[in-house]
């Protein structure tokens, strides 16, 4: 939520220097941006995890269940404090709509919960399952693996076609139909650098039904400039992300930090664990890898959905003021699910979690993107103090899985 956004024409300036990017060819539209260092679980021996999809080719076979089950728990449950955020919600019944590929109606982890307009209960590419078991998934025997809202319902909703291509216009009317279908909180899973008008529009709708939108500050590879056929990670205001009423989050690895090649965000309001992220399919409770701010913002829209269970009274600016203001302090403010749900606003200090768990793993590898990919259960882990105050901090720039070779 943007009340102190950047001028307008320096930012439309911005984007309109640079028509001619393009998306990545759907070979190289996965969510894992890079090849990704071996990472361990807790039995210390090497796993690898098939790589998530952001789109795929029109000759591609569609996703199915990963054969791989990650038994340890991931550095992002951890990282998130959700162990204690349990104990005060679980986002029991809250309606959280997925924008994006659809959602698999036969994933376990989300058995009973998922209602499906239209076809958006097939899901031929993955990443809208990914992100709604990231919102919504229970917890699994066998696994670590777990949702951060694991009693929301998901709402699915088509905002791609079929391969996981997207417009404006595509978005915009599953923002709508997310809205008319009685959602709470609307995740979108998609960053365009057009469709800025009918994009606004169908937020203005969800913020007259008092609906709070969350959508990735960036994509989650870097867009192609035609000129140069390299992907370029400038930041630029995108779409849902940069309307005012959008929550907009960027990605964080397990050390804080975020790859070279990862897009430039711009004026993000938060940043949430997003790299080196294991969750679900779109079949089966088999087990994938990504990276990207949409993994990001699909965390926060968990956390919008434990913050509209415990305080129902409270309105979609709230909640999103909520998230904000209680967020560890941070060029970028890092989502506090705990704090979120404790902090006393209106003035006075925010509450201070007590024995918070780590957010930074022990013993990082000397490389970015192996410091990222540290498992919680891996390594030991440094505790921190936490800070007893927080505030709104002005928002500024600021991701253990290997993904297998496909």
């Amino acid at each position: 939520m943007r009340h102190d956004r950047y001028p307008r024409v320096l930012l439309l300036a911005a984007a309109a220097a640079v028509p001619t990017l393009t998306l990545m060819p759907p070979a190289q539209a996965v969510t894992a941006r890079t090849a990704l260092p071996v990472a361990r679980a807790a039995d210390d021996k090497p796993v690898e995890l098939p790589a998530l999809r952001g789109r795929i080719g029109p000759d591609e076979d569609c996703t199915g269940p990963s054969a791989v089950t990650a038994e340890a728990e991931p550095w992002t449950r951890r990282a998130l404090g959700l162990s204690r955020s349990w104990q005060l919600s679980r986002g029991a019944g809250v309606p959280v709509a997925v924008v994006d590929t659809g959602v698999g109606t036969a994933v376990p982890a989300l058995a009973g919960r998922v209602e499906a307009a239209d076809d958006a209960g097939q899901d031929c590419v993955g990443h809208g399952s990914f992100a709604a078991g990231l919102i919504a998934a229970a917890p699994t025997p066998g696994t670590g693996v777990t949702g951060v809202a694991p009693q929301a319902r998901v709402l699915a909703v088509r905002g791609t076609d079929l391969r996981g291509r997207s417009t404006g216009a595509t978005v915009a009317a599953g923002i709508r139909a997310a809205v008319d279908g009685g959602a709470r909180v609307v995740y979108v899973g998609q960053a365009l650098l057009d469709g800025r008008a009918e994009l606004t529009a169908a937020v203005a709708h969800a913020t007259e039904r008092d609906v709070l939108v969350v959508a990735p500050a960036t994509p989650d590879t870097a867009p192609v400039d035609g000129a140069t056929h390299r992907p370029d990670t400038t930041a630029r205001p995108y779409f849902p992300a940069f309307v005012p009423q959008v929550l907009s989050v960027v990605d964080h690895g397990a050390d804080g930090s975020r790859p070279s090649n990862a897009p430039d965000a711009f004026a993000p309001d938060l940043s949430a664990p997003g790299d080196a992220v294991v969750g679900g399919g779109p079949k089966g409770s088999g087990h994938y890898i990504g990276s990207g701010s949409s993994l990001a913002a699909a965390h926060t829209a968990g956390v919008a959905a434990l913050v509209r269970g415990r305080y129902p009274q409270l309105s979609a600016a709230e909640v999103a003021r909520r998230l904000v203001a209680a967020a560890y302090p941070a060029d970028t403010p890092r989502l506090d699910p705990y704090a979120s749900l404790t902090a006393v606003l209106d003035g006075s200090p925010a509450k201070a979690p007590q024995a918070a768990e780590a957010h930074v793993t022990a013993d990082a590898p000397k490389s970015p993107r192996t410091k990222a990919l540290a498992i919680t259960g891996a390594a030991g882990m440094l505790g921190l103090l936490v800070l007893g105050a927080v505030a709104v901090i002005p928002r500024g720039r600021a991701r253990g899985w290997r993904a297998a070779d496909r």
